[in-house]
């Protein structure tokens, strides 16, 4: 029987990423920006040196320890442009570890072969951050990598296995706890919507859980009172899940906090606008996934419209919602002294060219903030229940909330698993998504590249 054959479009995605490299690594001879924190910190674990720690790197050893096994397994050399390798490898694996993910929320069966990843799983894979930082040693992309690959085989009923992988998830980034407790959530909702009684048997328990285009608000305070009714049929699963919540706990004690090593400048915070920024971050990115849904953007629109003011609730729903978020924003917005002071990255020259523009401008993003989270909602919502689509903003307060800094990074992860459970996008709105991820791609990484500023340095996201 002979192979199936990689498509095409993979090909030509792992081709460019491979001249890409090439051309990292022509041009940024030296570690950059971060690398040279993590670069010596995985020479010195080539060398066998495990003991020895830089006490400015936060995150846990995964990324040094993966490049050692790539070393051992490959006779891989410990220098910037095979540690590059490292994450570059990750960001070809990608597609491979989104293709279940996309088919799982599509209901769809994935393809047999692992070379053959779907084209929506290589356009998402060609998201600009994920893009970038597969070329620099960073920790962002094997943490995605890991984290897709734990909630896919938590939606296959593979917990003790996603656990293992999960431990993993965390030896890059602590706060990757909280996408596994979303993978475990996430497989146990769709286990609960879809399970049915064997023949003559008792009819299982029902979680309250409506279709969530469908659910009105008194809906979520009934799926909160039907929560324990279900509780005997889903906690046999968590059993796995539940020795990493205990391992976590117990680097915390060790630790002392979350934060490994420079926890002056990593200081937890109550930085409620940053869950703001993320809509507007995944909005920027996603706006072709978000408007090629049945309809168009019209109808996107029109519904949109409706939810925020077709009725004197609705109306009075989104001018409490704005009053509220506009107090968030006065009490609770974080300039850190990085975002102020390294003008190397993108996010200083949004800083003060858009919110520091005039004192009104973070107020009257506002209702664009709830419009854009509506149109999400919507989207995710077409054939998710009420709890399914609103699993995953759950998650992200958690992980946004306690960061000071506005980082681009810390949105990643999850706008892959947002942007991952829009089930429908056609052919052309695929298109569409991949000619704009390749325009951010090109004019960054040319920027980064070719037009470094004396005294400046290199622009990055």
């Amino acid at each position: 029987m002979s192979a199936t054959p990689t498509p095409a479009y993979y090909v030509a995605f792992c081709a460019i990423a491979v001249a890409v490299l090439k051309a990292v690594n022509e041009e940024v001879t030296e570690p950059y920006m971060d690398e040279p924190f993590h670069v010596p910190q995985a020479q010195a674990y080539c060398k066998g040196d495990y003991w020895s720690w830089d006490p400015k790197i936060t995150t846990p050893p995964g990324l040094y320890v993966f490049s050692l096994v790539l070393k051992k397994i490959f006779l891989f050399k410990c220098n910037i442009s095979m540690l590059r390798l490292t994450t570059m490898l990750s960001l070809l694996s990608l597609p491979i570890a989104l293709t279940p993910l996309i088919c799982y929320h599509k209901r769809e069966r994935p393809p047999q072969s692992l070379a053959t990843p779907v084209l929506e799983a290589v356009i998402i894979a060609s998201f600009p951050l994920a893009w970038f930082f597969g070329f620099l040693y960073y920790t962002e992309v094997p943490s995605l990598v890991s984290v897709v690959s734990t909630v896919v085989l938590a939606s296959q009923g593979r917990h003790w296995l996603a656990a293992m992988l999960g431990l993993v998830n965390c030896t890059f980034r602590q706060n990757n706890i909280i996408w596994v407790l979303y993978a475990y959530a996430m497989s146990q909702l769709m286990y609960l919507r879809f399970r049915r009684a064997a023949p003559d048997a008792k009819q299982p328990a029902k979680l309250h859980d409506p279709l969530a285009l469908e659910a009105r608000p008194g809906d979520l305070v009934w799926s909160v009172l039907s929560a324990p009714k279900v509780l005997p049929d889903i906690l046999p699963a968590l059993a796995p899940y539940a020795l990493d919540l205990a391992a976590f706990g117990a680097f915390v004690v060790w630790n002392g906090g979350i934060v490994l090593g420079d926890k002056s400048n990593h200081i937890p915070a109550f930085h409620v606008p940053q869950v703001y920024y993320f809509i507007g971050f995944a909005t920027a990115f996603g706006w072709p996934a978000l408007l090629s849904g049945e309809g168009g953007p019209l109808g996107l629109a029109r519904e949109v419209r409706a939810r925020m003011f077709g009725s004197k609730r609705n109306a009075a729903v989104t001018a409490v919602a704005s009053a509220i978020m506009c107090l968030t924003i006065y009490k609770f917005t974080i300039q850190h002294p990085f975002l102020l002071s390294d003008n190397r990255h993108y996010t200083f020259y949004i800083w003060r060219r858009v919110f520091l523009l005039h004192p009104l401008v973070p107020y009257i993003l506002v209702p664009g903030y709830i419009a854009a989270a509506w149109a999400w909602y919507i989207r995710i919502g077409q054939d998710q229940t009420l709890l399914q689509s609103l699993l995953l903003p759950v998650c992200v307060v958690p992980t946004l909330l306690p960061t000071p800094l506005l980082e681009p990074r810390y949105f990643l992860i999850p706008y892959i698993l947002l942007r991952a459970q829009v089930k429908d996008v056609p052919l052309w709105g695929l298109g569409l998504e991949g000619l704009w991820y390749a325009v951010i791609n090109g004019v960054t990484m040319w920027v980064f590249l070719y037009k470094e500023r004396a005294g400046v340095g290199r622009f990055m996201w």
